[in-house]
């Protein structure tokens, strides 16, 4: 399936490709023709990029799942105003992976909000603090925790489908950003993490670890 935030991208890029088909057919030259295999290539490329994968979610009491696909590229103590102190586990996606992301288990939404930054390669950790993101702040039985979605170099546009007080599960819809991005999950003292920087994940599906008591 192909997800429905990509349809903005995906029909003007179809589109230029279907115009400049019919140019070159009407008048046939190397430019024309080079900028009809341009467009015909990105609109691959956007199918692609925008696939958006079913995924069928196998959740287990006090486990959360990762929220997104992608590389694990840092973990790192560090205190919070709510939750005191924490620790990040930050996610890398590049433009090849899937870019939906998804509630990692049961949860209730307490608040949301934007802020807006810079747009640092969101491969570089400075990108967690400075670039422009969407914190949603859930609260669960066993702990809250909270995740970060942060756009990059190229992505400029963050979606975000949570609205405080509303309960949601896991496999939800959480939100999805364009292109390339990173995402961070913000987790309490008495979360055990299983992943390790470099370890490669995918949402709805690998363990990030799990709440104690």
């Amino acid at each position: 399936m192909i997800a429905p935030e990509g349809r903005v991208v995906i029909i003007p890029v179809f589109l230029l490709s279907c115009f400049f088909a019919f140019l070159s057919v009407v008048i046939s030259n190397l430019v024309i023709n080079g900028v009809l295999i341009f467009f015909s290539l990105f609109t691959i490329f956007c199918l692609y990029f925008f696939r958006d994968p079913k995924r069928k979610v196998d959740m287990q009491q006090n486990r959360m799942l990762s929220p997104a696909d992608g590389k694990i590229v840092q973990i790192i103590e560090s205190s919070d105003k709510e939750l005191g102190q924490v620790n990040i586990v930050s996610i890398f996606l590049s433009v090849f992976n899937v870019h939906r992301q998804w509630v990692p288990c049961d949860s209730k939404v307490l608040d949301y909000k934007y802020n807006q930054g810079a747009f640092f390669g969101a491969l570089f950790n400075k990108a967690s603090e400075k670039n422009e993101q969407s914190i949603t702040y859930f609260e669960t039985s066993l702990g809250n925790y909270k995740i970060k979605q942060i756009a990059g170099f190229i992505a400029r546009r963050i979606i975000n489908y949570m609205n405080p007080i509303e309960k949601v599960s896991a496999g939800d819809s959480l939100g999805f950003i364009r292109f390339g991005s990173r995402v961070d999950i913000i987790l309490p003292q008495n979360f055990t993490i299983n992943v390790s920087v470099g370890d490669k994940v995918q949402g709805c599906k690998t363990v990030l670890g799990e709440f104690n008591g």
